[in-house]
């Protein structure tokens, strides 16, 4: 997978399909982004490139307990993609 910023809208759709908020904010953040779990908002140090926007957003994805049944099927392929392209990475 590429890392270009039409990815990076692809997985920010995914997770605002989810009920996310995602905000780009500077800050000195230990792993790059934060969560704050009652609000459903996601926070994403502004100060990273598009490789690594994506990778925090594919982070955040694999943390979340996802219930694919509501979403659309064109949603669940893409979570099941993104899925595959994290476990990938991880092995390397």
């Amino acid at each position: 997978m590429k890392y270009t910023r039409h990815w990076q809208k692809k997985v920010e759709g995914l997770l605002q399909a989810l009920g996310y908020t995602i905000l780009y904010e500077k800050g000195n953040f230990q792993s790059g982004y934060c969560l704050v779990e009652n609000k459903k908002v996601a926070v994403i140090n502004s100060f990273f490139d598009t490789e690594g926007r994506i990778n925090c957003l594919l982070d955040i994805l694999s943390s979340l307990e996802v219930d694919t049944r509501d979403m659309s099927e064109k949603e669940v392929a893409l979570f099941a993609q993104l899925r595959r392209v994290r476990a990938v990475s991880e092995n390397i």
